[in-house]
């Protein structure tokens, strides 16, 4: 499970499952508590936090920017609660979109001075296809047909002074046509377009951390679009 906070990755790892592929700046080995006056660089590892490190590590990226944090590493044999226990802290929203590929091009939308994939939040009673589906043919003014799953993307924000963590089901997708594609502009889209894939890796850096997570997963898992990108 990896969650985005602030934009910093909070990767939630089996014990079982870890096998490094990266060095450590900062390594807590079961910790009882964490520095008061905490100095976070570069990738941090955590083992076996307790439900009270947890607490306060949460808060922490919350509350504060972390400019030299990279990612943060909890590594425990307790995943499954502790995945539970980090949810409790939150009010879950949950989302879809999609990845819309057109011969060699991907479809990118404009919002809020980023470059954004179209996803949208559950209506009563969807699923995560038909609601991914939905949405990216609203911000787009495009008609879609879904292919397969993606993977599923986590990140925080506050609104109306509750925590919100946003749970985001993306799915790969075809465009069927888009000869009235159009940004939704009343949902503050101000510009959908067309990318090759040398202009959406330019596009990502004026993105979201999490975008730039889900872009590389599309490319990992369709090693075939891959190269025609």
């Amino acid at each position: 499970m990896k969650i985005f906070i602030n934009d910093k990755p909070l990767d939630l790892v089996a014990s079982l499952d870890f096998l490094p592929k990266k060095s450590f700046e900062c390594v807590y080995d079961n910790p009882s508590e964490l520095p008061a006056t905490i100095d976070f660089h570069d990738d941090v590892l955590i083992k076996n936090p307790s439900k009270d490190i947890i607490v306060r590590l949460l808060y922490l990226m919350r509350t504060r920017k972390l400019k030299n944090l990279d990612s943060i590493t909890l590594v425990t044999n307790e995943k499954k609660a502790l995945k539970k226990f980090i949810k409790s802290r939150f009010l879950i929203i949950k989302a879809a979109g999609g990845l819309v590929t057109k011969e060699d091009k991907i479809l990118f939308i404009y919002r809020l001075g980023k470059w954004d994939l179209p996803k949208g939040k559950f209506e009563k009673k969807e699923s995560p296809a038909i609601c991914a589906v939905r949405e990216v043919e609203e911000e787009c003014n495009i008609q879609v047909r879904i292919k397969e799953p993606i993977c599923k993307t986590w990140h925080t924000y506050t609104q109306n002074r509750k925590s919100i963590l946003k749970k985001t089901y993306w799915y790969s997708m075809d465009c069927l046509t888009d000869a009235k594609m159009k940004p939704q502009t009343e949902e503050g889209i101000l510009d959908v377009k067309w990318l090759n894939h040398q202009d959406a890796k330019v596009a990502l850096i004026n993105s979201y951390p999490s975008m730039r997570y889900l872009y590389k997963r599309f490319l990992r898992l369709h090693p075939a679009i891959h190269q025609t990108l």
